[in-house]
């Protein structure tokens, strides 16, 4: 069957993402975050086995989590594709109806269960993180006493890790947020005709450079550009707040 193009109208894109999702997953990484402060402030008191004492708690609760994290992010994802799919039924009035059933019928279960696979992972790597840090601060406290300096500032550093637990899973709420949005747009771009998408940034002070320079450009599904040593679409990219408008032009 032939697929035909979309005729020009609503414009649709991966601007607007799943408020639902952000703030449940938002919510749940923040309990993951405040466990791992709390496994390290009890069990921290200075010494080398306090933190091979972190390291195995930590390591045993990323285990001991597994079967919630797949929960989780299987609720993550269904909720980012639900939103998603009803923002192209509002932009698909003009369609006909063979493009609303192509829309309909696009293959995003396998995006979807790659998307899940790969959130259970991230969840579980944030108190293995939390782990090498502490590791890594401990080490540098003993060298710094070696050297006949004060250890106090790297005890306030590793009091302060689920503080740092909870800035890096913000962070990765908002990147994945952007990666499944623009994962599930593409899968239904692509099964009706959509040949790319025009970048779009915040249009702001603090979009990044590389990312301003693409404003406007046309990009190929098939060939995301590599801004800043890492490749990937329009908000696909860490921390990234730039999206796709779908583009049914060859460019």
């Amino acid at each position: 069957m032939r697929k035909k193009k979309h005729r020009q109208g609503s414009v649709l894109s991966t601007h607007q993402r799943s408020k639902r999702a952000e703030t449940q997953y938002r919510t749940s990484l923040s309990q993951v975050a405040r466990k791992i402060g709390a496994i390290i402030n009890q069990q921290y008191d200075g010494s080398n086995d306090s933190v091979l004492d972190i390291q195995q708690a930590l390591a045993d609760y990323s285990e001991l989590i597994a079967s919630w994290a797949k929960r989780v992010a299987t609720k993550f994802v269904d909720t980012v594709s639900q939103d998603n799919a009803k923002l192209w039924q509002q932009n698909s009035r003009e369609m006909s109806r063979e493009l609303k059933q192509l829309i309909a019928q696009a293959p995003v279960g396998h995006v979807m269960q790659s998307i899940v696979y790969e959130q259970i992972e991230y969840i579980k790597s944030l108190p293995i993180e939390a782990a090498d840090r502490v590791y890594d601060i401990q080490n540098r406290a003993i060298e710094a006493v070696v050297n006949g300096e004060r250890p106090e500032h790297f005890t306030t550093m590793i009091a302060q890790s689920g503080q740092v637990a909870a800035s890096r899973a913000k962070m990765l709420v908002r990147t994945e947020l952007g990666r499944a949005t623009q994962a599930l747009t593409q899968a239904r771009a692509l099964a009706i005709g959509s040949n790319g998408y025009i970048w779009r940034t915040a249009h702001d002070g603090d979009v990044r450079h590389s990312h301003k320079q693409l404003e406007g450009q046309f990009v190929n599904w098939h060939n995301p550009p590599t801004l800043d040593g890492l490749t990937g679409h329009a908000g696909a990219l860490p921390n990234c707040r730039c999206y796709c408008e779908v583009s049914f032009s060859d460019r």
